[in-house]
């Protein structure tokens, strides 16, 4: 299995596409589009929700500079729920890179104990979370926490939540974001999704969704062959993607609550490298329709598709900036593949890398002030994040074989697919490089990663 080359994918060996193209210089950069567009090539069949064979484990491989130290109590139960809520936010804190876990024992305190707080403080622990579960007549939990400042010996938050045993997990996740609020000051990432492709095999793969730790997977999507490039809408409820069922690369739009979707961008020739826009009505497409890869805009039912970019080079990967005012891209029109941005208006497009002769794959940061992508450096392909403002770069994984990054909606960690002993899997690294996290699955090959938004 090889890992990113230009033009950026791993190679998939699908039907060969026709080569119709005159002219030296433009049958030069045709044959290498035909070579590039056969790598997206992918059939799928479109399915409901069903849990996936795959369950994540985690390994925090690196932590921040600055950690909080924080002991999570156990949540004192009498009727013992499925899942450890303590344990699921202990797990989130950690992987976050900016929490110092103290051990807590294995007695349980339940929300509305007294507590002795500079117990705790001389243990180390500047925050104490504990907490209580109890199962309701109807079958739900209620689920109660608090969190304490052992510092300033003072109740920094504390909620109740009613949740149904399905949503065990979703509820402590939301817990872990709390906590993370009230202690850095940002909004937390937990509760929040991921997607994802796994290969099983050479005839099957799937396209998962699961928890921002990989957990509770789900799988939307089966197929035999590859699926590629699954990109969220901005509230969460679909997903973008190509598929291969008619001999040509298709954008398909994917509702996850039932299973359902639709061919938005079937054009003559490839249609490929899906991303919505901010405001979740228009799709940034690269069609080659019209002889060459150029990116297009169209409206989210495939309709009213407009022609971005104009010229001989081989233009794709296109992403909006957060505001919409921007549309990212890679394009080799200067001899090797750089990343690029345009108006999302329209306009000239302003080179954004310089470093290297080959930067991919471009995301922005929801604030719009890094940009993160995979660069080729020495024959290793790791994640680069350039702060635009200050035209400062820095590689942020230790990983040699990465591909596909992206921002966590609060804009702190990246998620991005990379191959360890042979196989793909997922990894985090904050974006100063200092906290790293690796999720893998007891089989399969994981790659394509996208990290979910914030959702209601």
């Amino acid at each position: 299995m090889s890992r990113p080359r230009w033009p950026f994918l791993r190679p998939y060996n699908p039907p060969a596409m026709p080569n119709t193209c005159t002219g030296s210089t433009r049958c030069t950069r045709r044959s290498r589009l035909l070579n590039t567009l056969a790598l997206l090539v992918a059939t799928a069949a479109a399915l409901g929700y069903a849990p996936s064979r795959a369950q994540m484990t985690v390994e925090i491989t690196g932590v921040g500079s600055q950690q909080f130290p924080i002991a999570v109590a156990p949540f004192k139960s009498e009727d013992a729920p499925t899942e450890d809520i303590a344990a699921i936010v202990r797990a989130d804190l950690a992987r976050s890179g900016q929490f110092r876990m103290v051990d807590a024992g294995s007695a349980a305190i339940a929300e509305d104990e007294r507590i002795d707080l500079g117990q705790w403080k001389t243990r180390g622990a500047d925050s104490l979370v504990v907490g209580s579960v109890a199962r309701l007549a109807d079958g739900r939990f209620d689920i109660r926490f608090r969190l304490y400042d052992d510092v300033k010996n003072a109740q920094l938050d504390g909620l109740a939540f009613v949740s149904p045993a399905a949503e065990l997990r979703l509820t402590a996740h939301r817990i872990a974001d709390r906590i993370y609020e009230k202690l850095t000051g940002d909004k937390g990432v937990f509760a929040t999704r991921i997607a994802y492709v796994v290969q099983f095999s050479r005839t099957a793969y799937e396209l998962q969704v699961a928890d921002a730790d990989g957990a509770n997977a789900q799988t939307a999507l089966r197929s035999r062959e590859p699926i590629i490039s699954p990109r969220w809408s901005p509230d969460g409820t679909l997903l973008a993607y190509v598929s291969f069922e008619t001999n040509k690369a298709v954008v398909y739009i994917h509702t996850l609550a039932t299973g359902a979707r639709r061919a938005v961008a079937n054009f003559k020739g490839s249609n490929s490298a899906p991303a919505f826009s901010p405001d979740g009505k228009a799709l940034a497409v690269v069609l080659s329709k019209d002889g060459n890869s150029e990116i297009y805009l169209l409206a989210i039912d495939g309709s009213n598709p407009r022609r971005m970019t104009i010229n001989d080079a081989i233009d794709t990967e296109p992403i909006f900036s957060a505001d919409g005012a921007w549309i990212y891209f890679t394009s080799d029109r200067g001899g090797s593949p750089q990343i690029y941005r345009m108006p999302a208006a329209g306009g000239d497009a302003q080179r954004m890398t310089f470093t290297g002769d080959y930067n991919i794959s471009p995301r922005v940061s929801p604030d719009g002030r890094l940009l993160a992508y995979v660069s080729r450096r020495n024959d290793l392909f790791q994640v680069e994040v350039l702060d635009i403002g200050l035209s400062q770069e820095l590689t942020v994984t230790d990983t040699v074989k990465d591909e596909s990054p992206s921002f966590a909606p609060n804009g702190h960690l990246l998620l991005y697919a990379t191959e360890v002993a042979g196989r793909g899997i997922l990894a985090l690294a904050s974006t100063d490089g200092r906290a790293r996290a690796r999720i893998t699955g007891p089989n399969g090959d994981i790659r394509e990663p996208s990290w979910g938004p914030f959702v209601k």
